[in-house]
């Protein structure tokens, strides 16, 4: 019960998942998306196997950068309990990205510009030293945590229109990923827990440039790019 209470009072869940989700659609989330839905086109854009490859090659390099922030000398140790946590995902994109690749004959495309803006975005958060932690703990949080939810169901969307109903490594974590997710909320409140009200503003206001990031690099699989 007091693990319970400390879940919905914590920062997590009382302000960094609160402006998350302002930033949902009314159909992506209708009890609290604030977003009004763009109007759909005319004829649905379809995904081709080079579409799923470039997400899947940004997306690897914004979780490149991101493994490699969190173990930075000059940010430890406030981000050592994000170091090895179980939901690291390079490892398994390559596996994926050769996957795709070598089975349906599509070249690997070089990382575009939607990944190579964001991940800069990332280091040089990074390279402001400590007092940049909390901004990327934002992005770090709704990135990682996005995939575990909304991302699973691009996972399956995208496994049902191109790869014969197979589940990539991508969408797979050793382990139970629900433990593994409570893990580190606990860790991002743990740190949350000994910041000031600034750190803790300058945490949330980074969430409408980690919607951007990550919306960036989604924009491959509905041809809005």
């Amino acid at each position: 019960m007091a693990a319970n209470a400390v879940e919905a009072t914590g920062f997590i869940a009382t302000e960094l998942r609160g402006a998350a989700m302002k930033l949902h659609t009314r159909s992506q989330s209708p009890k609290e998306g604030k977003v009004e839905d763009k109007p759909k086109p005319p004829e649905p854009h379809t995904p081709t196997h080079l579409d799923y490859l470039k997400f899947l090659v940004d997306s690897q390099h914004v979780y490149t950068a991101m493994e490699e922030i969190v173990q930075m000398e000059d940010l430890q140790p406030e981000l050592s309990p994000f170091i090895n946590t179980g939901l690291e995902r390079v490892a398994r994109l390559e596996k994926d990205i050769d996957f795709i690749s070598s089975k349906y004959d599509v070249a690997r495309p070089a990382v575009g510009s939607f990944g190579t803006t964001y991940a800069e975005e990332l280091r040089n958060i990074a390279s402001g030293g400590k007092e940049g932690v909390p901004k990327f703990m934002c992005h770090y949080y709704n990135y990682y945590f996005a995939h575990t939810a909304g991302g699973r169901m691009i996972g399956k969307r995208m496994a049902f229109l191109l790869l014969e109903k197979k589940t990539l490594e991508f969408y797979k974590w050793d382990g139970d990923i629900d433990s593994v997710k409570e893990t580190v909320k606990g860790s991002i409140e743990d740190m949350a827990a000994g910041w000031s009200r600034e750190q803790k503003d300058s945490c949330v206001e980074g969430t409408m440039g980690a919607f951007k990031g990550g919306g960036g690099i989604n924009a491959y699989l509905s041809g809005a790019f």
